[in-house]
């Protein structure tokens, strides 16, 4: 067995593995980068929308490279279909980009192997090395090739499924509640607006929703998330995905080019997140918006704060789980009261019927919101259907 010897190794190399391995690099630490796939992006499992905001943020300048599609709004359409049109003097920060994710992925390892890390592609972690009960490390295999990698911190990014956070001890489990079952076609000669993302609420999907993401050239990701709890049929979002395709004109004759499937946590984050030698980013964390899925932001953003933390922690010659917490407090501090807020709400809608969500829509339609945000959308509901929010309170 070959044995390598690094300050960090990060298995997974998605948009939180990769900039948690960039930041941890440009600060002098030697990093693994580990990618079980051939590809790093792919396959696909994403919708691929993030907000020009949220780039700017993070100092990722925009690519054409990697954008496929510029938004100019979202379309919010409720069960018997009054649209809620907004542009992007409504929609302010929301409004964003659909992504090539497969490039957008390459470009930031890219990003982490110009910074000084190291990307070890089609190798797999098999497990976590553990010496008198303390985390020294990681077991893998780089295609065939078994490896014993030490190190002085792991970091978990290896997506929703995480067997590295589980492996280390963290509780990874999850309600049925908090998970959508999702499916995505891509699909090609439909006729939808090109710069317009569409959600559609209600029992059409039943407790998340059907969305189209336009890419351009007549092509868009159309895809839907099924509330686990309500799933009985045992493919439920195949069955309600291709329901609104075949029912729907614009897509009726469109030709699927791929499909992508998947679990959504919508959870908001674990309880836990480091542990000594050991801290987890992105969807590994659970940090995905529970009320739209989205986790592409969250996962950069966890990410930098992890490779800060161990760039401190390493100067310190510390990565105790005490040192560690500072990550922990540092994304809490930036989106977990927003994730918990979205939770709540999430909780509530998939409580709603389509009567009440057909009224919920016309009345943000008829309100005068300047710019539409979650928090913003929550409180026109508030002021026409009092009722309806009285469980919400503390959100406001």
């Amino acid at each position: 067995m070959q044995k390598l010897q690094c300050d960090v190794v990060v298995v997974g190399a998605g948009p939180g593995g990769s900039m948690a391995a960039k930041y941890a690099a440009e600060g002098g630490l030697s990093v693994l980068l580990l990618e079980k796939k051939a590809e790093i992006g792919a396959p696909l499992r994403c919708a691929e929308g993030v907000s020009k905001k949220w780039l700017k943020e993070m100092g990722i300048e925009p690519d054409p490279k990697w954008i496929s599609a510029d938004m100019d709004g979202a379309i919010i359409v409720s069960p018997s279909g009054h649209r809620f049109k907004l542009d992007e003097s409504h929609a302010g920060n929301e409004v964003g980009y659909v992504l090539e994710r497969h490039l957008f992925d390459k470009a930031l390892a890219e990003m982490a192997a110009v910074a000084g890390a190291t990307i070890m592609m089609r190798t797999s972690c098999t497990g976590v090395i553990k010496e008198d009960g303390k985390l020294v490390g990681v077991y893998a295999n780089r295609m065939g090739e078994p490896l014993e990698i030490r190190a002085k911190c792991v970091v978990a990014a290896d997506g929703f499924e995480s067997q590295v956070s589980r492996w280390a001890g963290l509780d990874t489990s999850i309600d049925l509640k908090d998970m959508d079952s999702c499916l995505q076609y891509r699909m090609a000669n439909i006729d939808v607006e090109p710069n317009y993302c569409e959600f559609v609420l209600g029992s059409a999907a039943p407790g998340g929703y059907l969305w189209i993401f336009p890419k351009g050239n007549g092509r868009a990701n159309v895809g839907i998330g099924v509330q686990g709890t309500k799933c009985k049929r045992g493919a439920d979002a195949k069955y309600y995905l291709d329901k609104f395709v075949n029912e729907d004109p614009r897509l009726k004759d469109g030709q699927i080019l791929e499909i992508v499937a998947g679990g959504v946590s919508t959870c908001p984050g674990l309880d836990d997140t480091v542990l000594d030698n050991f801290l987890a980013v992105g969807d590994a964390a659970r940090l995905i918006d529970p009320i739209t899925g989205g986790g592409i932001a969250h996962a950069c953003q966890s990410g930098m704060y992890a490779g800060q933390v161990l760039v401190d922690c390493a100067k310190e010659g510390d990565f105790s789980k005490a040192a560690l917490q500072v990550y922990d407090t540092m994304w809490r501090d930036s989106m977990e009261d927003k994730l918990v807020r979205n939770w709540i709400a999430k909780e509530k809608f998939a409580t709603l019927d389509d009567k009440i969500l057909d009224d919920v829509v016309l009345a943000i339609n008829d309100s005068d919101i300047k710019e539409v945000n979650v928090y913003n959308l929550l409180k026109v509901i508030k002021d026409k259907y009092p009722d309806l929010m009285s469980e919400m309170e503390d959100l406001f």
